[in-house]
C-alpha cells in the first residue's frame, strides 16, 4: 500500500470545514480507499469527517497517508497537495460573525 507524508499548512489544522472538504475529496477517489493517520495514531478512512476530526490534527503537524486500489498513486497526490494547502488563507475565511449587522 502506498504511504505519503505531508504538513498540514492550514494554519489552524484540519478543522470543521477543512475536514469536511478533505473528506469530501476523498470520498471522489472511489475506488480508491484514502487513510489518515497521525503521530502514532491508528489510521482512520479520510472519507470519514468524524474520525478525520478525532485524530486533532494541527497546522504544522505532519499526517500518514496511504491508499489501496487501482489510482492510488494518483489519488495520494491529491490528497497531499489538499494537505500541503492553506486552506484557511482563502478570502472571506475566518472573521465570523454577519457583515453589515447592526444593533
Amino acid at each position: 500500500m502506498p504511504e505519503r507524508r505531508a504538513v498540514v499548512a492550514s494554519k489552524i489544522g484540519l478543522h470543521m470545514r477543512v475536514a469536511a472538504e478533505f473528506a469530501r475529496l476523498a470520498g471522489r477517489q472511489l475506488p480508491v480507499k484514502v487513510m489518515v493517520a497521525k503521530g502514532g495514531k491508528d489510521p482512520v478512512e479520510a472519507r470519514r469527517m468524524l474520525d478525520v476530526l478525532k485524530l486533532d490534527v494541527l497546522g504544522g503537524q505532519e499526517v500518514v497517508l496511504s491508499a489501496e486500489g487501482d489510482g492510488a498513486e494518483r489519488a495520494l497526490d491529491e490528497m497531499v497537495a489538499f494537505v500541503e494547502t492553506d486552506h484557511d488563507a482563502k478570502p472571506g475565511a475566518g472573521g465570523g460573525g454577519v457583515r453589515g449587522a447592526q444593533d
